[in-house]
């Protein structure tokens, strides 16, 4: 009898440490996961950033998921490459800077992308955080109230963490001031 509690004993005891184990090692491979997205947020952040007043970690995951998840590039940015750094010709991938998330492309009749880089105030399009939550949880265009954002695909933003929406506006907090290349909108 003795023999079978101790080896109940033995038994609760592994699949305690087994349990323990996996709830613990979780936020750690949780942990080196979120700080590999951070380092590589800044490896790829394609503009000098402005890291004063701001939260670090959350401007290396705000760049990791503006320039490798989400593609923000691709349309607030026109051209988004820089002449020769396009990397469907087959050319090195280098991003326009000159005018890195300043707006101005066409996506429609009558639809031109934001300027989504910081104002004279700093803040991304003149938002305020609450408003850019409003534009990437509701679509909610500021510039046309109860007109829903065309093109912009905040459906799919809406379900990022609040996390994920704060190093967004952080990071675009971060980044230089452009302005749309000749042609392009304001």
């Amino acid at each position: 009898m003795r023999h079978t509690h101790m080896m109940a004993l033995v038994c609760g005891l592994a699949a305690s440490t087994l349990v323990l184990g996996l709830i613990i090692k979780e936020p750690v491979v949780a942990a080196v996961r979120e700080q590999s997205n951070i380092d590589r947020g800044f490896e790829v952040a394609p503009v000098e950033l402005d890291l004063r007043g701001k939260n670090r970690r959350l401007v290396g995951l705000g760049s990791y998921l503006v320039n490798v998840v989400t593609a923000c590039n691709d349309c607030h940015t026109n051209p988004p490459y820089a002449p020769g750094g396009n990397p469907q010709m087959g050319e090195p991938k280098q991003i326009n800077t000159a005018n890195y998330l300043a707006g101005g492309t066409p996506l429609g009749p009558g639809i031109v992308s934001s300027n989504i880089s910081p104002d004279a105030t700093g803040l991304p399009a003149g938002h305020s955080y609450a408003e850019f939550v409003g534009q990437m949880r509701k679509g909610q265009d500021h510039h046309s109230p109860g007109d829903p954002l065309q093109v912009m695909p905040w459906p799919f933003y809406a379900q990022m963490t609040d996390l994920d929406l704060r190093a967004i506006y952080e990071y675009l907090r971060s980044i230089p001031h452009s302005e749309p290349a000749a042609g392009g909108a304001k």
